[in-house]
């Protein structure tokens, strides 16, 4: 157990809420990127999809060299990384330098994210773990919507590369404070499963990929089926290749617990359908209701304010009463606002229209996030809290990945940026995807919470301490 336990919440969560911050700070500086930098929309979309990308590829990973090597360690790394990769984005020159640091975001942020929840599961017994993870779930979620509007502040007084200088002395002093309050721990330690890494990093790369193109090239472009069909062969082989394995870089006996493979899927449904409305909604402020970046991202405050107000109690109350009646909930409740803001934007809806479905969607947020984390630490043992949380990771980015690109190609097929009326249809066509992509989550959510109480040994061969070679 750790000796400051509130210290390593605060560091964990201050470090979870930037880089969840950073996934979408972008959204309401691409109309003054595309002026500064030019670009499509779709070249456009790589700058957060390039972030997606190498999380997506490199949590697995992360979480196995935390296991081997140290978490604190491992997340002290990706902390310098990520300092350092901000500094390349805010210097970027041209659109293609600025993709390859918002990469090396992402890679860091993937060594970064995963390791805060395990430290934090690790810091706290399990009567207080639930309100922790509530409170990292909310400024992990708030992190997300809250990116527009940071985003639009910092342009809005200093300019788009504002938005990435912020975050150089955040990374610097979260690094150091990591190194002095977080208790070092190991997972199990065995040879690591290179083959499996290879094999996870590639199937992942390929998929997101393919997705990712997916808006510029039309879903029949064999610069899109190709990485999608090598991506799915390759995580199917990384999947036969686990499963035979003494020491796998994923037990895939995780996936037999149902809970915690219906969970995965609540993730990947809300993420896809966040990170696909949140793409558009800052640009639908501005292009079509004519708002500046500062003005779009106040009106962007509605959406993030339930999360931190209601996040830490969801997680509290989700440990009392269990997780499912808050993942099923609060996946009703987004996938309800999601509809109601198709069904009134149009070319000349008031802001006051669609404050409502920003709020609900805001509150069902709140109740997912927390009961979400929850029950992925609660659905496995203790030993593979790390793993577990890197697979929930890989998962949710690949939803984002997944919903960027499947709302930019719903956007492109039926409208574009010449007017407000033809950004319109595109908009609400791309929100009526995000609205599908919740109801696979809410579908999920309700096969939540429907753990076995013993496991066959064999599911997990590795039974080493969790905190073997603690300092």
């Amino acid at each position: 157990m750790h000796h400051r336990p509130g210290w390593t919440l605060l560091v964990a969560s201050i470090a979870a809420f930037m880089t969840s911050l950073d996934q979408m700070v972008v959204t309401t500086a691409l109309p003054r990127m595309r002026a500064d930098l030019g670009g499509t929309v779709g070249q456009l979309e790589w700058t957060m999809n390039g972030f997606y990308l190498a999380f997506a590829c490199l949590l697995l990973a992360a979480a196995g060299f935390g296991d081997r090597f140290g978490r604190r360690r491992v997340l002290v790394v990706g902390l310098v990384v990520f300092g350092l990769s901000s500094l390349a984005a805010a210097a970027a020159p041209g659109l293609g330098l600025l993709i390859a640091a918002r990469v090396a975001q992402g890679g860091a942020s993937a060594a970064v994210l995963p390791l805060t929840l395990t430290v934090i599961s690790e810091a706290y017994s399990p009567e207080g773990r639930g309100k922790a993870i509530g409170v990292w779930s909310s400024l992990l979620g708030a992190g997300g919507v809250l990116g527009p509007l940071v985003g639009g502040v910092l342009v809005e007084s200093v300019g788009w590369r504002g938005i990435f200088w912020v975050n150089v002395p955040i990374a610097a002093a979260v690094a150091i404070a990591t190194r002095i309050v977080v208790t070092e721990s190991h997972g199990p330690r065995h040879r690591l499963d290179l083959q499996g890494l290879v094999l996870a990093t590639a199937g992942s790369l390929g998929l997101a990929w393919g997705l990712a193109r997916s808006a510029d090239d039309g879903w029949g472009a064999a610069s899109v089926w190709i990485p999608l069909v090598t991506g799915v062969a390759l995580l199917a082989a990384f999947i036969r290749v686990e499963h035979s394995r003494a020491f796998p870089l994923m037990p895939t006996g995780l996936f037999r617990i149902r809970s915690f493979s219906a969970t995965n899927c609540v993730s990947l449904g809300m993420y896809a359908s966040l990170a696909g409305s949140v793409f558009f909604v800052s640009q639908f402020f501005q292009t079509v209701q004519h708002a500046s970046p500062l003005m779009a991202a106040l009106r962007f405050a509605p959406w993030p304010a339930p999360a931190l107000v209601l996040a830490p109690l969801v997680g509290t109350y989700a440990a009392r009463f269990g997780n499912r009646p808050f993942l099923v909930a609060g996946m009703a409740v987004h996938t309800i606002a999601m509809a109601w803001f198709a069904l009134v934007a149009g070319s000349d809806t008031p802001y006051a229209a669609v404050v409502g479905p920003l709020v609900l969607s805001g509150i069902g947020i709140a109740a997912v996030f927390p009961a979400m984390s929850g029950e992925v630490m609660a659905s496995v043992p203790p030993e593979r809290m790390g793993v577990a949380s890197g697979v929930n990771g890989s998962i949710r980015e690949l939803g984002g990945v997944l919903g960027v690109a499947l709302a930019a190609a719903a956007f492109a097929r039926a409208g574009g940026y010449h007017t407000a009326a033809t950004f319109t249809t595109g908009f609400v066509r791309a929100l009526w995807v995000c609205v599908a992509l919740a109801g696979i989550g809410l579908a999920a959510s309700l096969t939540t919470g429907l753990r076995r109480t013993s496991l066959p040994t064999e599911t997990f061969p590795i039974v080493e301490s969790n905190t073997a070679g603690v300092s």
